[in-house]
């Protein structure tokens, strides 16, 4: 079977595309990170579905992204609500975050000899994170086999973004069909100490939606 890295957060997206990966007949090595995020809860969350849909390891790395901060997810900046972005780019965005875990995951991949890297990247019901684009993913898999031994060796990695044009219904409906089991998964930006989701924040608005346009019942816990 051909080895797989999977960066899984615990959200509903990265819980989709550790399932297709599965599916897709990899061996699947999760890797999930501790940035330092306020929605610590979502790496309890990447535990259980690393347990529901199986992984032969799960690495969780600890990095710390709050050392300069410039997020609502890593600073001391207010979660604003759904809708009530003034920046193009949301204050919820974490500087760079997608490139610093694929080249944790590229470098796991390395070691592992693995050739192909899932990541749960959206570029239609998102927040408009500018390291979700395409451009981005397909720039940075010819930089991770120009910066490895696979430039000598004469392979390359590839990114699988198999989410990336798919709507948050559709990834839900995707999942479903895989048997994911989102009522384990965590989005919210600012839950509460007890991990219950704001349901006010631009992710758990997204995926409020997503669960009522796919017909499918959210099983989200939201706080009262």
């Amino acid at each position: 079977m051909k080895k797989a890295v999977v960066l899984l957060s615990g959200g509903l997206d990265s819980a989709t595309v550790l399932a297709v990966a599965k599916s897709r007949g990899f061996q699947c090595y999760a890797m999930s990170f501790d940035y330092g995020q306020r929605h610590e809860c979502e790496l309890a969350a990447a535990k259980k579905v690393a347990a529901s849909i199986g992984v032969e390891d799960h690495k969780l790395v600890k990095i710390d992204l709050c050392a300069w901060g410039g997020s609502a997810l890593t600073d001391n900046i207010p979660v604003p609500d759904a809708h009530s972005y003034q920046e193009k780019v949301p204050v919820t965005y974490v500087p760079a975050r997608n490139m610093i875990f694929l080249a944790f995951a590229v470098a796991y991949a390395e070691v592992l000899e693995a050739r192909d890297i899932f990541i749960g990247v959206n570029s239609v019901d998102y927040s408009g994170y500018p390291d979700c684009r395409p451009e981005f993913i397909k720039a940075f898999a010819r930089a991770a086999k120009l910066g490895t031994k696979a430039a000598d060796e004469d392979w390359e990695y590839t990114i699988q973004s198999p989410l990336q044009n798919l709507s948050k219904a559709e990834i839900i409906k995707l999942g479903t069909s895989l048997g994911v089991d989102y009522s384990i998964t965590h989005s919210c930006y600012n839950p509460d100490a007890n991990g219950l989701a704001c349901g006010k924040c631009d992710s758990c608005d997204l995926r409020r939606n997503g669960f009522k346009e796919a017909g499918v019942p959210d099983p989200t816990r939201y706080q009262k």
